[in-house]
């Protein structure tokens, strides 16, 4: 019997494939890093072939590197960063264009129009977003504008539209599904979550053609079958879900008030709120947690749009730290911020502020302040983002919070995840396996395949590997985040 479960998790800045075996440990993985393109202020883009190659590559070497033969590979899940849009051609499988991708502000203008237009409560109501250049809505209708030739094209059904996952699944079927999970399509702006469908008010709202939109399946599902000629064998597609939702069943969330907080490129935590749908009243997302056997679970979600990113610009643009690992050590080599705070709004504010044009700041920069205060202030900034979230969710949902599980690059670092714990006055829970995205996405086709019996089965698998609990005053805590909503209200002005 096939016994590996290979997940794809085609992030923003790259692409892993992880080999899974049947209890859910890691057997091995496979990573390349993936360029992004900034041809305008605030425009961010990807190659889609870049994406279909890199994926390729990584799933192929990682089944080399630990020589495991492609006939061992009982099903492909698949997660991907949401959001970001990209539309071909169906009959060569060609990107009309560069992907737009999720951090993309180009629409700004757009969906502010909407906005005072009077639109953003019938999306709001249908969907449980916002009107933000975030999701793919008006992304999708960008691209339909001006690329020559794209909406004739559109209308006449000879183009498709989807989201990472679903150019994926096309590309390994060979072109024979177009598909996408709900997950996914709870991003685009286009899809009713309480009804379950494509929206044809939202349709005509964005003047978006109904055929270039891709089937929407549960996360468990049998989306197709990959071709031989991807990694030696057919395998089936049997999971899909978008990073944050997957990282949300990796970490066994099941339970209504339960909460992950997931620290990549982007910082986003997902609180379970069972399967009614609840709209927000703080200015957070009502979003699609996962669907399996038609039963959907909801969730309340804090969108943050730069966490390990700030860690990036200090390294890449500053050249003030080597690497993300040397942050732990400068953190603790000072006592305190010295007052300094970064408000990291590279690509505007996310939750629960959502201001597009706002830009990022360090604020409370003295003679006394060096590179140190700077670099812990990056590493702050995800405590005070993340408390700000916590309180929202908390005031949403109706649910106490217990404890929050964390994952992503960033909660290696066991000074963030302290931070985290102390100004958020929550315990914070670090797993064995922090790479939950994959980690979810290989769950998700296993429960499919029948490798995995049930959500009982897969919560047991669930192991903590450090719990860090709250131990600064409430006093210091309080006055920490006063000087982090300070420097916010700066960066608002």
């Amino acid at each position: 019997m096939p016994q590996f479960i290979l997940a794809i998790d085609q992030g923003t800045t790259s692409t892993r494939a992880m080999l899974f075996d049947a209890n859910g440990h890691i057997v091995g993985m496979c990573q390349k890093e993936l360029q992004l393109y900034y041809p305008n202020n605030g425009w961010v883009e990807q190659n889609p072939e870049d994406i279909w190659a890199d994926t390729q590559f990584v799933c192929r070497g990682v089944l080399q590197q630990h020589s495991v033969a492609p006939a061992d590979i009982a099903c492909i899940g698949i997660t991907n960063q949401r959001e970001t849009t990209i539309v071909w051609d169906r009959k060569t499988g060609e990107a009309v264009t560069n992907a737009i991708v999720w951090q993309d502000r180009r629409t700004a203008d757009m969906c502010k129009e909407l906005k005072d237009k009077g639109h953003e409560a019938t999306v709001t109501a249908k969907t449980g977003l916002l009107l933000d250049p975030y999701f793919s809505g008006t992304k999708l209708r960008w691209i339909l504008d001006n690329v020559k030739g794209a909406r004739m094209k559109a209308e006449h059904g000879d183009l498709a539209f989807g989201t990472v996952d679903c150019f994926l699944l096309w590309r390994l079927t060979g072109g024979k599904s177009h598909a996408t999970d709900i997950t996914n399509a709870s991003r685009t702006m286009l899809f009713n979550i309480i009804e379950q469908k494509w929206d044809d008010e939202l349709l005509a709202l964005l003047q978006i053609p109904k055929k270039l939109l891709p089937e929407v399946r549960d996360n468990a599902s049998d989306f197709g079958t990959a071709t031989a000629d991807f990694i030696g064998a057919p395998v089936p597609v049997t999971g899909m879900a978008g990073d944050q939702q997957a990282a949300l069943f990796g970490q066994a969330c099941f339970h209504p008030g339960m909460v992950k907080s997931t620290y990549g490129t982007g910082c986003f935590a997902l609180m379970n709120i069972g399967g009614e749908f609840k709209p927000s009243h703080n200015k957070m997302l009502t979003t699609v947690a996962y669907r399996l056997k038609g039963e959907i679970h909801y969730a309340i979600e804090g969108a943050i749009f730069v966490a390990g990113a700030a860690i990036q610009w200090l390294r890449d643009g500053l050249g003030i730290i080597k690497s993300a690992a040397d942050t732990e050590k400068i953190a603790q080599s000072v006592n305190d911020n010295g007052g300094v705070y970064m408000v990291p709004a590279f690509t505007g504010l996310g939750a629960p502020y959502w201001e597009p044009h706002a830009r990022a700041a360090v604020t409370g920069l003295t003679r006394g302040a060096t590179s140190a205060h700077l670099v812990r202030a990056g590493l702050e900034a995800q405590g005070y983002q993340t408390a700000d979230l916590m309180q929202a969710m908390a005031d949403d949902a109706g649910y106490p919070m217990s404890e929050i599980r964390v994952d992503g690059g960033m909660v290696k670092n066991g000074w963030v995840c302290q931070f985290i714990a102390d100004i958020t006055s929550t315990p914070v829970l670090r797993p064995v396996v922090t790479e939950t995205t994959a980690l979810g996405a290989a769950y998700l086709a296993g429960l499919q395949a029948g490798l995995f019996k049930s959500l009982d089965d897969i919560s047991a698998k669930w192991q903590c590997e450090q719990r860090f609990s709250p131990q600064m005053p409430s006093s210091e805590r309080e006055q920490l985040y006063d000087g982090w909503k300070a420097a916010v209200k700066q960066v608002l002005a």
